[in-house]
């Protein structure tokens, strides 16, 4: 910590290799993040996609922060299982806060954590694609921050909420987490490639590829307001 700098915030290594007072914290700390994105409001500017990814990468090292276990394979499933259940309960509490809440979000002023944009550029979301929007937005930096709440403030029904909310935070830790497991051990055996040397170019990468359907449909709704 002594060598922090606020660029570290968006760094998805910083986190995974952080450590207080020697005692290495990076798992708890991912499902903390992993929760935060969708349960307090706040983790929108958190490194989601990438962090899952290089999670992957880090998989045993993760774990062993709790259990040492010497299968590849379970060390993977292991983690991957934990943010899934990290991404479940955060858009639980998400939905919850959502039905709490009512309106009150949408009267609330923008703020530094808050954007009313964001707010309803989620609702657009959820009222063009229904239930499956929980799954879609589990990909898409922001609006999965927001997607759970306005389940909640349209009273969703809880039962399909959650079916969707189950499969959505599977399908993304475990797609994500164990495409950068495997990923970096092909390239590593086959063409001695470590990834791990490129950490930058995944996180750039990573986030263009999540970002670019968002701004694209940001610049879509602009146009189609302009043209009315």
């Amino acid at each position: 910590m002594e060598d922090f700098n606020w660029g570290d915030l968006i760094n998805p290594e910083f986190y995974i290799n952080l450590e207080i007072a020697g005692h290495k914290i990076g798992l708890y700390v991912v499902l903390f993040i992993v929760f935060a994105e969708t349960g307090l409001l706040a983790g929108f500017f958190l490194p989601g996609d990438s962090l899952l990814f290089l999670s992957g990468i880090y998989s045993k090292a993760l774990l062993s922060e709790v259990v040492v276990i010497e299968s590849d394979f379970l060390n993977v499933l292991g983690v991957a299982s934990l943010v899934a259940l990290a991404g479940i309960i955060g858009n639980l509490f998400g939905y919850w806060f959502g039905s709490k809440s009512g309106n009150y979000l949408y009267q609330k002023e923008d703020g530094f954590l808050f954007k009313k944009k964001y707010l309803l550029e989620s609702k657009a979301f959820f009222e063009k694609h229904g239930g499956r929007a929980i799954i879609f937005a589990r990909f898409l930096p922001v609006v999965r921050t927001f997607t759970p709440i306005i389940a909640g403030v349209a009273n969703m029904e809880f039962k399909k909420f959650l079916f969707y909310n189950i499969i959505s935070s599977i399908a993304w830790a475990f797609s994500l987490i164990f495409a950068g497991h495997y990923l970096y051990r092909f390239l590593l055996d086959s063409y001695g490639f470590d990834l791990t040397h490129y950490i930058e170019y995944i996180i750039l990468i990573i986030i263009i590829i999540t970002t670019v359907p968002f701004v694209v449909k940001l610049i879509n709704n602009k146009r189609a307001k302009n043209k009315k």
